[in-house]
């Protein structure tokens, strides 16, 4: 009989699309508690979801000996703090984006969990998406051909109400713009896809609202496999959209235009002649279909728990993620292109905040 891995959850905004995740593997997961300074909003996802308990006392959930696993949904700012009193308190840890505000953070929280026998999990569900996962299966059969170019359009409206939350718009607390907070699953689909960047060079503006970070961004890129990859980031944008297309020497895959769910089908996967059309067509037909979303990513979770393996997400590939926002930044500010791999000598190695 599979084992239950019972969850404290840490935050009542974003954390409510975690609980309907854990809902939906009812037979994995409980949650005995869920912990939020928002007694109002912490109360009423307790309600909703059928969770055991609410505190605002998140020392509580670090003491407990019933607790396998910490989910953190809180601002980005305390991700760490909360993150190394979880490993520390012998719980698996599963931490929202995005992950910590730098790369030394990120190589910090490797060494504390490698110390231990706990998993750690960065989210990063938009990865199992239907179209997503077809692309993935098509690469790894060898159908996709050599990669040349990939596009990402992260174009979205966030006007001055979304700001009015307090920790929004500020480095101190969001720790960044809309590269950090929007674009960035879009752009872990390019490293999901591709691996590592190799080199940015970017341009960020405030354009749209009145704070302190980036709203707009464009970044060319070389990827470490060779390929190039052209981002572009607007929280101006009246209608919103999110693409991701990909050109290989054999087909080009382009995703749907939803903003929040562009890694679902449908997906058009194109390719160069009728022949290679017909091995494609035939390879996707015989795709199995799972969950996707958090649902997905928390199976494979409860997975890698079970059978010691690893988590569908690592810290590897949140660094990924942060050193592409890392050097981004860096170009941004200093005109010039910026390499990777991030290493301790990068200037922006200990924080990218201003």
């Amino acid at each position: 009989m599979t084992r239950k891995l019972r969850v404290g959850l840490i935050g009542a905004g974003i954390a409510q699309r975690h609980l309907a995740g854990y809902n939906w593997n009812k037979d994995l997961f409980e949650v005995p508690v869920l912990c939020s300074l928002d007694e109002d909003r912490g109360r009423q996802a307790v309600a909703e979801f059928g969770v055991g308990e609410y505190t605002s006392d998140v020392e509580t959930l670090f003491a407990r000996d019933d607790l396998d696993v910490i989910d953190i949904c809180t601002p980005p700012d305390s991700h760490f703090a909360l993150s190394k009193r979880a490993i520390e308190a012998g719980k698996h840890v599963i931490c929202e984006k995005p992950l910590f505000g730098s790369i030394a953070d990120v190589d910090a929280m490797s060494e504390i969990v490698g110390k231990t026998d706990r998993k750690f999990m960065p989210i990063f569900q938009y990865r199992y998406g239907t179209g997503l996962q077809k692309l993935k299966r098509l690469i790894e059969l060898g159908l996709a051909g050599r990669p040349f170019l990939t596009t990402v359009e992260t174009h979205w409206w966030r006007g001055p109400a979304y700001y009015e939350v307090p920790w929004r718009g500020k480095w101190a607390s969001e720790l960044g713009g809309g590269l950090l907070g929007h674009a960035i699953h879009a752009h872990d689909m390019l490293n999901y896809v591709h691996g590592a960047c190799a080199e940015i060079f970017a341009h960020g503006a405030t354009l749209v609202n009145k704070i302190e970070v980036e709203d707009t961004m464009t970044l060319s890129v070389k990827m470490a496999n060779g390929s190039l990859a052209a981002l572009s980031m607007t929280l101006g944008s009246r209608k919103e959209i999110s693409r991701l297309r990909f050109c290989f020497s054999d087909m080009v895959a382009e995703s749907i235009l939803e903003p929040y769910t562009m890694g679902r089908d449908p997906w058009t996967f194109i390719a160069g002649t009728p022949e290679h059309q017909a091995r494609i067509d035939a390879a996707l037909a015989e795709h199995q279909v799972t969950e996707d979303g958090y649902t997905r990513q928390f199976e494979l979770f409860h997975e890698a728990v079970m059978t010691g393996g690893e988590p569908p997400v690592t810290l590897e590939d949140a660094r990924n993620s942060l050193a592409l926002v890392t050097a981004a930044y860096h170009s941004q500010r200093t005109g010039q292109p910026s390499q990777l791999p991030i290493t301790p000598a990068h200037p922006l190695y200990g924080s990218w905040l201003p």
